[in-house]
């Protein structure tokens, strides 16, 4: 069955919004975010600072596609007012971690008595400081800042040993402002 679903997302002040071809560019005081959505069959439109997502005759496919749009908008809007914050932490028990960053590698050493290091490649957007065994990532795309959070905690995963055991490894702690 068919049936009228539209979404208004309201743009705050200080943030702008413009949109070109399916393309939403939102820029604000932390950043600015880019993204490309597929409109097919969808009504979508900026007008007097908020933005309309629908489409009259909607079926249960376009519900969820402009469902999607919306939780994107909304994080990207909130992405450029305050960047999303991840915060991961080493943990050792008998070798001591050591992690470096240069330009746009993370470079842990000595992990498990390991001589050769293991490297990681951070996404383009992602700001990472390290402190001791505290490592932050911070981003205005939550995507990037979770995709550089999970690069790094996976570059630590150790294989065919029990987690509840050798708990030796980087681990998110804090997710966007949630505690795990």
């Amino acid at each position: 069955m068919k049936k009228e679903i539209f979404r208004e997302i309201e743009i705050p002040e200080g943030i702008e919004a413009n949109l070109e071809e399916g393309t939403l560019i939102i820029k604000g005081p932390e950043g600015e975010n880019k993204r490309r959505f597929n409109t097919r069959d969808i009504i979508f439109e900026l007008k007097d600072n908020r933005i309309k997502i629908g489409n009259k005759k909607a079926t249960k496919k376009d519900k969820k596609r402009i469902n999607t749009i919306t939780s994107h908008i909304k994080n990207m809007i909130k992405g450029v007012a305050e960047k999303f914050v991840y915060t991961l932490k080493t943990v050792f028990s008998h070798f001591p971690i050591t992690i470096e960053s240069s330009g746009e590698d993370i470079i842990v050493k000595n992990f498990l008595g390991e001589k050769v290091p293991r490297k990681c490649k951070v996404p383009k957007g992602a700001e990472v400081n390290i402190n001791k065994d505290i490592i932050t990532i911070s981003s205005s795309n939550k995507e990037i800042a979770g995709q550089a959070a999970a690069n790094i905690e996976r570059l630590t995963k150790i294989r065919g040993k029990d987690r509840r055991v050798f708990q030796d490894g980087i681990y998110i702690i804090n997710k966007a402002g949630r505690e795990i």
